[in-house]
């Protein structure tokens, strides 16, 4: 006798059942048959920090429609699962655990953080797992693979040496997103932006003959201990005369020049603006076009280095608190302004980034872009829908060299 139809639907029931079935029946196994036409997807790996959110769910759910759609049409087809060891955004995950139960990384040693790094991996990637199987993903998993597998370790190793040796990979003093809490840089792809509302403090420097002041404007205030230069555009009538001119760095009392860059937008703000190419990356380009000197003033967890006399020591804001007090006092704050403008963040613990510079390793890229950018002209890589293309060819044609030091 048939069974009864219940009167609810019960998806653990069903969906179990229904997956086991096919599992058993290995209906997910490519079995790289040569008379059949290959297809494969690698999954983008999930990282082992947590569990799936809703992103996961839509990317795996297309995905898993693209395979069924190939094999039900005669493709030997392969969903390739796996999971990524995330790097420091897991580490960042069990250092919070660890100081819930009041321990550190020092306190244990490296063995003893790799051994808790393990155990979060078999913890929350088979978590990941079973989540991708609840879905119905009908990935191979005779083949899942985990980022830090022996294979995968020495295909990096292996491609790493390959790409040194084709002068690809190189050290240099660049500007960098430096993560003050994280103490690690990090590259253009792993910062966020978050709202924030600040202040504008538009600020005079008095020009060295005392024939006046040029009126600026900042988010910033304390960077401009590393102030080297104030630019103004080329084409900016209100400034061609004084380009060339000396200032004096208010508080400080240091010369700077006044300078003429494309950079500067004439409209926004007072079409002037103060250059410091140790903290911030279009200033960095400016610094280098004009031979300026690079000072950085603050240490890697973001507080005043010790030559700063009665800064020294004191975090970002502290800094900031007590530079704009002595910027007043001097007389050097023409007004304060209400700001919202987006600010970098690490991914990872949400401090905001400091740009510095350092003496990190890269990837060039645009000998890399440049091949990637020809396939998909040429029709052998194909967007759907085409308009992605234009969005695409803006990546890599303006893409930067890639920070790989962690």
């Amino acid at each position: 006798m048939a069974k009864d139809l219940a009167k609810q639907y019960d998806p653990k029931d069903v969906e179990d059942r229904i997956y086991k079935f096919w599992l058993d029946g290995k209906y997910f196994h490519a079995k790289c048959d040569p008379e059949k036409k290959p297809y494969t997807i690698v999954i983008p790996p999930p990282n082992i920090t947590g569990q799936l959110h809703m992103g996961h769910a839509l990317d795996n759910t297309l995905q898993d429609i693209l395979i069924r759609y190939r094999r039900m049409q005669g493709y030997d087809a392969l969903w390739l699962p796996g999971t990524d060891h995330a790097s420091i955004a897991t580490e960042a995950k069990i250092v919070e655990a660890m100081r819930k139960e009041g321990i550190t990384k020092e306190d244990i040693g490296r063995e003893g953080f790799l051994k808790r790094a393990w155990e979060w991996k078999e913890k929350f990637g088979g978590r990941i797992i079973e989540q991708l199987k609840k879905m119905g993903s009908s990935c191979d998993w005779d083949r899942e693979r985990f980022t830090m597998d022996e294979g995968c370790s020495k295909a990096v190793k292996e491609v790493f040496v390959n790409l040194y040796n084709k002068g690809l990979i190189y050290r240099g003093e660049r500007i960098v997103n430096w993560c003050p809490h994280c103490l690690t840089s990090i590259s253009d792809a792993e910062v966020e932006y978050e709202d924030q509302t600040g202040h504008f403090w538009h600020l005079r420097y008095p020009f060295k003959d005392g024939s006046g002041y040029l009126e600026l404007a900042t988010t910033r205030p304390e960077t401009m201990l590393g102030d080297t230069a104030v630019a103004v555009n080329p084409n900016d009538e209100r400034y061609k005369d004084i380009v060339g001119k000396t200032l004096i760095l208010p508080i400080v009392h240091r010369e700077i020049p006044v300078i003429a860059d494309d950079y500067v937008e004439m409209d926004f703000g007072t079409g002037c603006v103060k250059i410091t190419p140790a903290h911030d990356p279009n200033d960095f380009e400016v610094g280098l076009r004009h031979n300026l000197e690079v000072i950085d003033t603050f240490t890697d967890d973001a507080h005043i280095k010790p030559e700063w006399g009665k800064y020294a020591g004191m975090d970002r804001m502290e800094a900031r608190k007590a530079i704009v007090e002595d910027l007043e006092k001097e007389g050097a704050i023409v007004k304060i302004e209400d700001y919202n403008h987006n600010v970098g963040v690490c991914y990872r613990c949400h401090s905001s980034i400091e740009p510095k510079v350092s003496k990190q390793w890269f990837v060039k890229m645009e000998p890399l872009a440049k091949p990637a950018i020809d396939c998909v002209k040429n029709g052998e890589v194909k967007f759907v829908p085409e308009r992605f293309d234009k969005t695409y060819y803006h990546w890599m044609e303006n893409i930067k060299d890639w920070c790989i030091s962690r």
